[in-house]
C-alpha cells in the first residue's frame, strides 16, 4: 500500500481496551461499530478526539468509554500509540490507546451493541485491534506481578482469598499463599473494613478488605520491588 500524500488529512482517535473477569477468565468488552469502515463489526470502543471538548487524550478516552459503554472505569491508563497509513482505510491515522480494569458487576449484561469476549477467543477484529488487545493483556499481566493493579477488578470489598484468586486469574497460574500475603503487606494498598466479615460456612468468618481511599481516589498503583512466586 502506498503512503498517503502530504495533502491527506491525518486523523487522531482514542481506543479503550476494557478488561474484566468473568468465570475467573480475562474478558475484553467489544462494541459493535455503527458506521463504515467495518460497520456492524465487533471492535474496541473508540472515537475521534474532540478538540473543543477534550483537555487531553485521557479525557477523550474516558468520554468515549462512557458514551459507548456507560462505564466510568476505576482505573484508566495509557497503553501505547498506534499510527500509520495502513491501519485505517480512511487514511493516515493515530490512535492513542488506553486500558481500563473494571469489576464484572458494572459491565452491562444486556446490550445489543456490547459483547464480553474471552481474550483467548477473540472474533476477527477490524483495524489492528487484535494486536492491541494482546498488548494490553500482556501489559496487565506484567504489571500484576509487582503491583496492586488486579485490585481494580474486584468489587468494593473482598477477602484476601478472593483477591488472590483474582491475581491468579490474571496471571494464569497459581500463587504461593505465603508469597501473596507478604506481597499484600509490602504494597500497603489495603485497609480492613471495620466490623465487616464474610461468613464462611463451617469456617471462621473472613475479614473483608478494601482499597485504601487515597489510593482509589488517585487511581494509583502500589508497587513492589519483588514479584510474586508461583505455587511450586
Amino acid at each position: 500500500m502506498s503512503l498517503a500524500s502530504p495533502s491527506d488529512t491525518l486523523f487522531c482517535t482514542v481506543d479503550v481496551v476494557l478488561l474484566t473477569l468473568r468465570d475467573q477468565t480475562l474478558h475484553v468488552l467489544l462494541h459493535r461499530r455503527d458506521r463504515e469502515p467495518h460497520a456492524d463489526a465487533w471492535a474496541l470502543p473508540g472515537g475521534f478526539i474532540h478538540t473543543a471538548e477534550d483537555a487531553s487524550t485521557w479525557d477523550a478516552a474516558a468520554r468515549v468509554l462512557a458514551d459507548k459503554t456507560g462505564i466510568t472505569s476505576p482505573y484508566l491508563a495509557q497503553l501505547a500509540t498506534w499510527s500509520g497509513p495502513g491501519r485505517d482505510p480512511r487514511g493516515w491515522s493515530v490512535s492513542v490507546v488506553y486500558y481500563a480494569l473494571v469489576p464484572a458487576h458494572i459491565v452491562p449484561t444486556e446490550h445489543d451493541r456490547l459483547h464480553l469476549c474471552a481474550v483467548a477467543h477473540l472474533p476477527e477484529l477490524p483495524f489492528d485491534h487484535a494486536h492491541i488487545v494482546a498488548e494490553a493483556v500482556q501489559r496487565v499481566r506484567t504489571k500484576s506481578v509487582y503491583s496492586s493493579l488486579p485490585v481494580y477488578l474486584c468489587g468494593e470489598t473482598f477477602t484476601l482469598p478472593e483477591l488472590q484468586a483474582v491475581y491468579e486469574a490474571v496471571l494464569g497460574e497459581p500463587i504461593n499463599k505465603v508469597s501473596f500475603r507478604r506481597k499484600v503487606e509490602e504494597l500497603a494498598m489495603l485497609e480492613p473494613v471495620p466490623g465487616e466479615r464474610q461468613a464462611g460456612g463451617a469456617h471462621r468468618p473472613a475479614q473483608l478488605w478494601r482499597l485504601r481511599p487515597e489510593v482509589r481516589a488517585a487511581w494509583a498503583l502500589s508497587l513492589s520491588e519483588r514479584g510474586l512466586n508461583s505455587r511450586g
